[in-house]
Formats: structure tokens, C-alpha cells, sequence
């Protein structure tokens, strides 16, 4: 039940997130506890397979999976939305200045000219040199004075010209990590590498201005996932109350 109980969370914060930008819906493994055999002294049997029955401990929840799969893209038009076709992720920097890793690209302009996601953490731009020198003089990006190629070069523009007044500035680049569980979620959409896991630059993805990745959860799968665990949960429910009333029955039984 308790296994139930944790699936039945997963299923309530993949539904609660289905319209969160960029979101990875999260399944929970199973484990089977302790089997023991039946073959002792005072257990009856068939004698054709003595160690066939067994009597188990039920099961547990594990580490909970997240399901990388990319959802769809929308396209908005806005220029400060971006959105990865393939593997891997942003980066940010927060605020005490630690790295962190999204697949949301709902992106804004904040005061100082720079790009920040919805919570302020700064979007991680490797700066040429013209462009490091350009930004330091004043040369800042807006809401709508920046172009951003699919290979994650960004660009300023002048004169609202991309051809012929623009300036590369930098690049965007995509990070991956090896291994399905190599990053772990701290809210807020959000991610940090694990222990010893190394962050990797990757090529394998494009980055789409004016598009936004939806997240992969599909509704009608949630939603028939949440009735098998319900229903589970509650077979469960009822051999234990039946259970509790046999071991009521034989002690009632033993005291006559």
C-alpha cells in the first residue's frame, strides 16, 4: 500500500505539472520484499513441488524515473522563448552562483539586459570577445533586439536588420549527461548534476527562437494509470481489514 501511495504522488505531480513548460513526467519502480517458502514442518503440501509455495513481504517503491522523452513544441513568436529539438538542456546560474540545468526555455530580459528565466537565474551564454565588449559598453540585449541561429548562436541585431546590422555575441550551448538518473530535481523545474556525473556540451540538439517545449505528460495515460493504483490500493486496503477480522475470529476462538 505504501508502494500504491507513492505511485498514486507521482501520478498527482505529473497532473498537477501537465502545462508546466518543459516538465518530465516521473514514474516510480517496484521492488519485490523478502519471498520465503512454505517448507517447514506443520505446512502442508503436495509433495510433487515441496518448495513451490512461497509467502512474500509484498513490494516496495524505489527511486522514482523521469520519463525524457520531449514533449511537443508550441510556437509562440516571442523572441525570448526558446526551445531544445533533442537531447539535453540549458544552464543557469543562480543566484549564490551555482550552476543548475532546465529544459524550460521561457525565457525574459531583465533590467540589467540580460536573458533570465521565470525565477531570475541568468540563461549561461559562452560571449566572444566583440560581444564581452560590446555588453560591457552598454551594448545590452531586450526583448526583441536578439536573434538565436538553431546551432545556439545569438545574435545582436541593429536596425532591426539580422543580415546585415547584426553582431554574434556568443553561443548557447546544450549540456547532456550519460545515464537516464545522472541529475536530480530541486524544484522549480530545475535540475543539478548527481555526484561525480560530468555535464557535457552536446551538438545532437537545436534550439528554436519563438518556440516553447510542452511537457510529455499524456492526460488520458495519468489519468488510467491513477485508476489501476486506486483500485490496487484498495484490494490492498480490504485484505488487510479481512485479515484483521480472520486473526479477530481465531482469537475470539481461542478464548472460549
Amino acid at each position: 500500500m505504501n508502494a500504491h501511495q507513492q505511485r498514486l504522488d507521482s501520478i498527482s505531480n505529473n497532473l498537477a505539472n501537465v502545462n508546466t513548460v518543459g516538465y518530465k513526467r516521473e514514474d516510480v519502480n517496484f521492488q519485490d520484499l523478502v519471498y520465503e517458502t512454505l517448507n517447514r514442518k506443520g505446512y502442508p503440501n503436495n509433495g510433487n513441488n515441496p518448495n513451490e509455495p512461497l509467502t512474500g513481504s509484498g513490494v516496495k517503491a524505489t527511486e522514482w524515473l523521469r520519463d525524457n522523452r520531449q514533449g511537443s513544441l508550441r510556437e509562440t513568436g516571442v523572441k525570448t522563448d526558446l526551445a531544445i529539438d533533442g537531447e539535453g538542456y540549458f544552464r543557469v546560474t543562480l543566484p549564490d552562483g551555482s550552476k543548475a540545468y532546465e529544459r524550460s526555455g521561457s525565457f525574459n530580459v531583465d533590467s540589467k539586459g540580460s536573458i533570465v528565466d521565470k525565477n531570475g537565474n541568468k540563461l549561461d551564454i559562452t560571449f566572444t570577445e566583440e560581444g564581452t565588449q560590446l555588453f560591457d559598453s552598454g551594448a545590452t540585449f531586450s526583448q526583441d533586439n536578439f536573434a538565436v541561429r538553431e546551432n545556439g548562436d545569438i545574435y545582436l541585431i541593429t536596425d532591426n536588420n539580422l543580415e546585415q546590422n547584426s553582431t554574434l555575441m556568443g553561443k548557447i550551448n546544450i549540456y547532456s549527461a550519460i545515464g537516464q538518473n545522472s541529475l536530480s530535481s530541486v524544484g522549480e523545474n530545475l535540475y543539478v548534476p548527481n555526484e561525480g556525473v560530468q555535464m557535457n556540451g552536446t551538438t545532437k540538439a537545436n534550439i528554436y527562437q519563438g518556440f516553447l517545449e510542452e511537457s510529455n505528460v499524456d492526460v488520458s495515460k495519468e489519468m488510467t494509470d491513477m485508476i489501476v493504483t486506486q483500485r490496487a490500493f484498495e484490494l490492498g486496503s480490504r485484505g488487510l481489514k479481512t485479515a484483521d477480522e480472520m486473526w479477530g475470529l481465531i482469537n475470539s476462538l481461542k478464548g472460549r
